[in-house]
């Protein structure tokens, strides 16, 4: 079965009892018994949903994976491997490129408790084989990465996490199943912040964690229920409508994220451009090897100050200045002070991550639109325009909260 098929198909036969070809939402909290512990597979909806254990089917499927935990957002889901493989003690090797979420997760809450995070450059895949001498329990990386796409060889990571006895953990968030597929180069667990291009229209929390083996997916099933972190019905059915549309909207998010890139590379005000599918991009030979197409995500560094990126982000017309990636509306964010915020300056800083990097999340309009709106947006630049919005860059850089 092709990718498209399994997104209306897999996991999603007619209902049974009407013929329905669209399933309904099963809203509710129990399930009537007849009798002590008799039931039909459903006793209460934290721990299992007939809508969303339909999304966990898709889900697996569409990893290649064979079980699927669906939690209420894509913390939530990092927070669940981690509670069930990190204990104190244990070590986790992580790239030095990850999500500002993770970051935080990882050093104001698991550190404290007693894991060791061990940050390593997973380009180098000696400086990768010398941290994982000392025998850590997972090992973690996002590819691409957030914000600096920058590509990693996944099956080169797991056979040397594997050689030391590390689960690996991939989170897919920004390729999806679509452009690639982590279990079937060696991955254990793939996370996805289901928010993103999962559900697809910026109005659903979520997030999911796949399993390619059932023995190591079972405590983080166990943990699914016993903390109770898990989406309403209602927001699976609406992950599992996004999902229908998922191989024709990453197609169009490509192609947009594309044409941006290029038109970025000859642009003056424009010091650097990260994006997979550039032949200059170092992750380039890559990602073409383990990827089916190159992704929706550009990230930029502007040839300016902190205020001229803050005037930039606030001025654009089809990119609305907000958190979060993946959906049909194109999105535009200043990572330092908004999803990376909570990383120390000095941290940023030696991450590669600049005041001026600007993450693009391309939509699905028209791409001349899209390529014009950040050109005019440079072009203000160049003639000295700024946005009244600009007067957030008087604060520093990391100030805001991280969301």
């Amino acid at each position: 079965m092709h990718f498209a098929t399994k997104t209306i198909h897999a996991g999603q036969p007619s209902e049974p009892n009407t013929g329905a070809v669209v399933a309904p939402i099963f809203q509710t909290t129990t399930y009537q018994q007849e009798g002590p512990g008799e039931h039909k597979g459903f006793d209460y909806t934290r721990t299992s949903n007939p809508t969303r254990k339909r999304l966990e089917a898709v889900l697996a499927e569409l990893e290649g994976g064979t079980k699927c935990a669906v939690f209420g957002s894509g913390l939530a889901a990092e927070n669940a491997i981690l509670q069930a493989y990190l204990k104190p003690g244990d070590t986790i090797v992580v790239p030095v490129d990850v999500y500002g979420g993770t970051f935080r997760l990882l050093h104001k809450v698991f550190e404290p408790l007693g894991a060791i995070v061990e940050r390593v450059d997973f380009s180098d895949l000696d400086a990768l084989k010398r941290a994982v001498a000392v025998g850590p329990k997972l090992v973690w990386l996002e590819s691409p990465t957030n914000p600096r796409l920058l590509v990693y060889d996944i099956e080169a990571v797991a056979r040397i996490a594997h050689s030391a006895g590390a689960l690996v953990v991939v989170d897919n968030t920004f390729a999806t199943p679509y452009f690639q597929q982590p279990l079937s180069l060696g991955a254990d667990l793939v996370i996805q912040s289901v928010t993103k291009y999962l559900a697809g229209h910026l109005d659903v929390i979520q997030g999911a964690v796949i399993a390619k083996d059932e023995k190591i997916f079972e405590p983080v099933g166990f943990l699914q229920n016993a903390l109770g972190g898990v989406p309403s019905p209602f927001d699976c059915w609406l992950t599992l409508r996004g999902i229908k549309t998922l191989e024709l909207r990453m197609e169009r998010h490509a192609q947009n994220a594309s044409a941006i890139a290029e038109a970025l590379l000859a642009h003056p005000r424009v010091k650097r451009v990260y994006y997979p599918g550039l032949a200059s991009h170092p992750g380039h030979e890559v990602a073409k090897k383990q990827m089916t197409g190159f992704g929706g995500m550009v990230s930029f560094e502007l040839d300016g100050t902190l205020e001229e990126a803050s005037a930039f982000v606030s001025s654009l017309t089809y990119f609305a200045l907000g958190e979060s990636l993946g959906g049909v509306r194109s999105l535009v964010c200043l990572p330092c002070k908004m999803t990376h915020a909570s990383i120390p300056a000095e941290t940023r800083a030696e991450l590669g991550l600049s005041d001026t990097l600007i993450r693009l999340s391309p939509g699905v309009e028209h791409p001349r639109d899209l390529v014009g709106d950040v050109l005019a947006g440079l072009e203000r630049l160049e003639h000295g325009g700024t946005s009244a919005a600009s007067a957030v860059s008087k604060a520093p850089c990391g100030e805001p909260v991280l969301q």
